[in-house]
């Protein structure tokens, strides 16, 4: 257990503080100001105008709906999405307070790197925040940050409790609303449940503790599914059971394919220089008998399997990224304990001083890369979803009823009644969201009159409707996509 002297000699100094909230607005600021040269600002995804729909009708009208008058468990992150209503009422929506808080759990997130591994290793101690530093710039992070989405306060909630679970004294009850709070944020954080139990299975006074895990965790989960049965009937968002069902596809390709695209879009940057590192802490913990780490290793594991068996690794991994940064965490404490005591011969000490150098190269070489991608990620967005979302709004009757597959930017920019082809606010299609017969039977149901999408994506019923818009960007072609199409639909 860390002593009281351990304890303050880990904590950060303002100058820490100063120097890292300084880089996080840089980095973040390196992001922003590569999407504004190359089009615009904007988000690289469509879901996040999803939330912050939620979050407009949340403060606007107080009501938990995507489209207004008619609730709907269609946010994943109902948490993000009560934090973004926040800007409505300060009129910083959508976007100073989006990236405000993107910057701010950006901050807390690298600040909370450097102060555990302080506090892990004693023999780190820094004149920079080194470890914080690469939190700030690594690409992954930094994207996240600038996404409008719930990825970082999910990644912190995550790190923070894989880290609690390294203490001789984990604060079962604080460790339990953790938990829980992260099930705000991400169904996922449910897997958090496996590393806790298990780690305080182990330790002293098993029973007292998991019980006080589990009043901690019950409370706020309870109440989660609470609000879900509330607003749909299941205990869970309705994305939850659309995600299973759209990607039967890709569930069905071979699992060591999955496995392979997964950990490409993980080590995709420093991590890859950095994975000699995590081996390291692995060897460390396993001598040390830390259940606690090596609980959250085989969480880690656990998480990329489940994800790699469910959903494709898209837009650069970025259902992955929330287990990114407990994976930099051990590989960069492994990194740093290789310092712990002096090479015995100096070509020990220039490997290294040259691995050291290799991860700082290769971070901010990504940086560069990074923000690149971030800046298409939000051109096309922009130019395809923004851009169709606005042009519908402007150019479709007044009553008309319009289907899409993606309905974030038409839910925020676009005032027409609309039916979710992908199930997150009209959860009745979730049973045949891939079969185009049954779909087109839908639609001449519900009286449909337009339907957006990409062409690919609805083939057949593309093929039998007229259309009457295309974006004719350059991005998305550019990219290997299609633009987004308008269609008149016509029943039959």
């Amino acid at each position: 257990m860390a002593t009281a002297s351990t304890k303050s000699s880990a904590d950060l100094s303002r100058r820490d503080i100063s120097i890292l909230a300084a880089a996080s607005i840089l980095s973040l600021g390196i992001y922003l100001a590569a999407s504004a040269l190359y089009l615009r600002l904007g988000f690289p995804l469509d879901d996040s105008w999803i939330h912050l729909t939620y979050a407009r009708n949340l403060a606007l009208r107080g009501e938990w709906a995507f489209l207004p008058g008619v609730p709907s468990a269609g946010s994943t992150a109902p948490l993000w999405s009560a934090l973004l209503a926040i800007g409505f009422f300060l009129r910083l929506a959508p976007y100073v307070w989006t990236y405000f808080l993107g910057g701010l759990f950006l901050f807390a997130l690298a600040a909370f790197a450097e102060t555990s591994a302080r506090r892990l290793l004693t023999s780190y101690r820094p004149r920079f925040p080194l470890i914080g530093l690469f939190f700030v710039f690594e690409w992954h992070l930094t994207w996240s940050a600038g996404s409008g989405m719930e990825t970082l306060l999910h990644a912190a909630l995550v790190t923070m409790s894989l880290i609690l679970l390294t203490e001789s004294s984990p604060r079962p009850l604080t460790l339990g609303l953790l938990t829980a709070l992260s099930v705000w944020v991400r169904p996922d954080g449910l897997t958090l449940l496996g590393p806790a139990a298990l780690t305080l299975a182990l330790r002293s006074k098993p029973a007292s503790s998991l019980t006080r895990f589990f009043i901690g965790f019950g409370f706020l989960f309870g109440m989660y599914l609470l609000f879900n049965l509330m607003l749909s009937g299941n205990p869970f968002p309705n994305t939850f059971y659309a995600k299973q069902a759209e990607y039967t596809l890709w569930q069905a390709k071979p699992l060591l394919e999955k496995l392979g695209l997964a950990f490409l879009q993980i080590l995709t940057g420093p991590s890859l220089v950095l994975l000699p590192g995590a081996v390291i802490w692995l060897v460390k913990s396993v001598r040390a008998r830390d259940w606690g780490t090596l609980a959250g290793m085989i969480w880690f594991a656990g998480y990329v399997l489940i994800y790699a068996l469910r959903l494709p690794p898209y837009q650069h991994g970025r259902y992955l990224m929330p287990a990114m940064p407990i994976l930099f965490l051990w590989s960069l404490l492994g990194l740093a304990k290789t310092f712990q005591k002096a090479a015995a011969r100096p070509m020990v000490g220039l490997m290294r001083m040259g691995w050291v150098v290799v991860v700082a190269l290769v971070t901010v070489g990504f940086v560069g890369l990074g923000a690149r991608s971030y800046a298409q990620d939000v051109a096309l967005i922009e130019t395809e979803m923004v851009a169709t979302a606005k042009w519908v709004d402007a150019n479709l009757p007044p009553d008309a009823l319009v289907a899409a597959h993606d309905i974030g930017a038409l839910g925020y920019f676009d005032h027409h009644e609309l039916i979710d082809l992908a199930g997150l606010v009209s959860p009745d299609v979730i049973p045949f969201l891939r079969d185009e017969a049954r779909m087109a039977e839908y639609l001449n149901q519900r009286g449909a009159d337009y339907f957006v999408a990409f062409p690919n994506l609805y083939p057949q019923l593309a093929a039998r409707a007229e259309q009457v818009f295309s974006t004719k960007g350059a991005i998305a072609p550019m990219l290997g996509g299609e633009n987004l199409s308008v269609y008149r639909w016509r029943a039959r």
